[in-house]
């Protein structure tokens, strides 16, 4: 008799100064019926050895070597080699709760869930935020389709989620997860907890949510922003998400507000990823999404995550704002473009044009711009983001984009498409 309740997954790849933690976290849960699957994706750090120790030491641990395929790949072969009935994913520089197992399945069990959601807590720089979802309670298929799916990846406010995207703070049935994880893409590496996460909703007939927070998501700065150096294949990753996200969400979704919502998302991490301001290839600027702010304007970017850090370093190239101040209440020692953060107490309201807060979740924006109102930073420096549906529709037109969201003016080759 199987007496594995939950498999958990790990994909592993260069994080071996986080990995410890992560597996002593799960190796203590106070669940007792689960199986730990470290899959180490060709790691070439001290990872794999550091899998191997772990399973020397408690059988509950099972390793699996491969090479290098990227994120998804790993989650698929973790996969293929689980036995539970259901799955939870953690990522191996994340950590979680004693009772995180033991809540998961009392909630799937507890109301016969198919996919089952919970809070987190956001840890940065020894700071942890706890994170609840906006929506909790139990829902059946009908609202599922009519209620939750039309405002799960767009809610009408720029973006914000419904449901989020992370698989890490989810519970997955097994059986279910097998007839869609194996069908995303592996070269989807923009946006691959979304490919699994919305297309599994479509076919869930009961969804959980809880506000319980239960999983520590690590967020680092150690890493460098990466400049866009082919933004045509930023843009074919980004349009198999979207046309993968198509194909799946169609037969519950009406194409109106598929489209929207498709739209929407596109656009924000097209965003992101960017910096704010697009251009062409002959170096034009084709979009500029900061309403009212121009060219050579005195701009104070706030947030050190990674859209701030994109609107540096594009503008580090381009010179297009006069940035004269960078700024986040999490501020650590972080340069781009000789732009270092600085605490919120170092501005003032007479020195700068315009605030950019650097975030598309509107209620951090919302939160950010009334504590930075209390400092005295008055209403007409703060930037709000164009969101105008048919502008967004003739810029990603204008990309080379297709109504089936696919990119079509890239011509992939294989030397392009790496995971590390």
């Amino acid at each position: 008799m199987n007496t594995v309740k939950i498999s958990v997954i790990v994909p592993i790849y260069k994080i071996e100064a986080y990995l410890p933690k992560c597996i002593d976290s799960l190796l203590n849960q106070s669940f007792p019926h689960f199986e730990l699957i470290l899959v180490n994706d060709g790691s070439p750090d001290l990872c794999p050895k550091i899998c191997d120790d772990y399973a020397k030491i408690d059988s509950r641990i099972k390793v699996v070597h491969k090479e290098n395929g990227g994120l998804l790949s790993a989650r698929k072969e973790g996969l293929k080699n689980s036995s539970g009935k259901y799955i939870s994913y953690v990522d191996g520089d994340d950590w979680v709760d004693n009772y995180y197992l033991d809540v998961l399945y009392k909630l799937a069990e507890a109301n016969d869930s198919d996919l089952v959601v919970t809070g987190h807590f956001r840890e940065f720089d020894g700071k942890i935020e706890t994170i609840k979802p906006k929506l909790t309670g139990i829902f059946e298929q009908g609202e599922i389709r009519d209620s939750i799916l039309p405002k799960a990846i767009y809610n009408g406010r720029f973006c914000e989620h419904e449901i989020s995207t992370y698989v890490w703070n989810k519970l997955f049935k097994r059986e279910l997860l097998e007839e869609i994880l194996y069908d995303v893409p592996n070269e989807i590496i923009m946006g691959e907890d979304a490919a699994i996460t919305y297309a599994y909703l479509s076919v869930s007939k009961k969804l959980t949510i809880s506000g319980i927070p239960l999983y520590y998501y690590r967020q680092r700065h150690d890493s460098i922003v990466k400049s866009i150096e082919n933004p045509e294949m930023e843009y074919y990753r980004l349009g198999l998400l979207m046309s993968f996200l198509k194909e799946k969400l169609s037969g519950v979704l009406s194409p109106e507000n598929l489209s929207t919502q498709l739209k929407f998302y596109l656009y924000s991490q097209i965003l992101v990823r960017s910096g704010g301001l697009i251009y062409s290839q002959s170096g034009k600027i084709l979009f500029n999404p900061f309403l009212n702010v121009n060219q050579n304007s005195k701009v104070v970017v706030y947030s050190s995550g990674s859209f701030g850090q994109h609107i540096l370093s594009t503008n580090t190239k381009t010179g297009y704002f006069k940035i004269i101040k960078w700024i986040d209440v999490d501020y650590h020692h972080l340069n781009v473009g000789g732009n270092v953060v600085k605490p919120l107490s170092s501005i003032n309201n007479e020195e700068f044009d315009f605030l950019i807060i650097a975030t598309i979740d509107p209620s951090i924006h919302d939160s950010i711009k009334m504590e930075l109102g209390l400092m005295g930073i008055t209403e007409d420096k703060f930037v709000e983001i164009n969101t105008n549906e048919g502008q967004i529709g003739n810029l990603l037109t204008q990309l080379g984009f297709n109504h089936d969201f696919i990119y079509t003016h890239w011509t992939k080759t294989e030397s392009d498409l790496k995971f590390t």
